[in-house]
């Protein structure tokens, strides 16, 4: 769902006052963003393993983005056990990606000049930032609402 989106119309979903799309799939789109940083960066480093993961992680990003904002709306419709594990699980699992994209990007790093290390700087900060605000929503998922 959310990749079908032009990055217009995916702006405008999120901001609606909706229970999803929201914090859940940004958070997921924006490791994704990270994994693509990651991956440019461990090409010029030489590293197609590293690449070829930071491409799988993009698109499990994504994948986690869509399924956090169905778990949501389906917890927002029925509030019970298995609905919330899901809102808790979702970004717990979109943390762990965040993480390792982290790792890719700053392995990456150590091999590139001070030209391409900005990519795989921002994909490090991106991907931290997404795995905190991921964690978070878990940790409030998990005793909220």
């Amino acid at each position: 769902m959310l990749s079908q989106f032009r990055v217009d119309e995916l702006l405008a979903a999120i901001g609606e006052r909706t229970p999803a799309p929201a914090s859940g799939a940004a958070t997921a789109l924006t490791a994704a963003l990270a994994a693509a940083l990651a991956e440019l960066s461990a090409r010029f480093a030489g590293d197609e393993a590293g690449a070829e993961r930071a491409r799988t992680l993009a698109a499990e990003l994504v994948q986690l983005g869509d399924e956090d904002a169905a778990a949501y709306a389906a917890f927002m419709t029925e509030r019970n056990d298995e609905t919330r594990a899901a809102i808790v699980r979702i970004p717990e699992e979109i943390a762990r990606r965040a993480d390792e994209v982290v790792e890719l990007a700053q392995r990456a790093a150590g091999e590139l000049s001070t030209s391409v290390a900005g990519d795989a700087r921002a994909a490090a900060e991106l991907g931290r930032a997404a795995a905190g605000v991921a964690r978070g929503l878990a940790e409030l998922n998990r005793g909220g609402s």
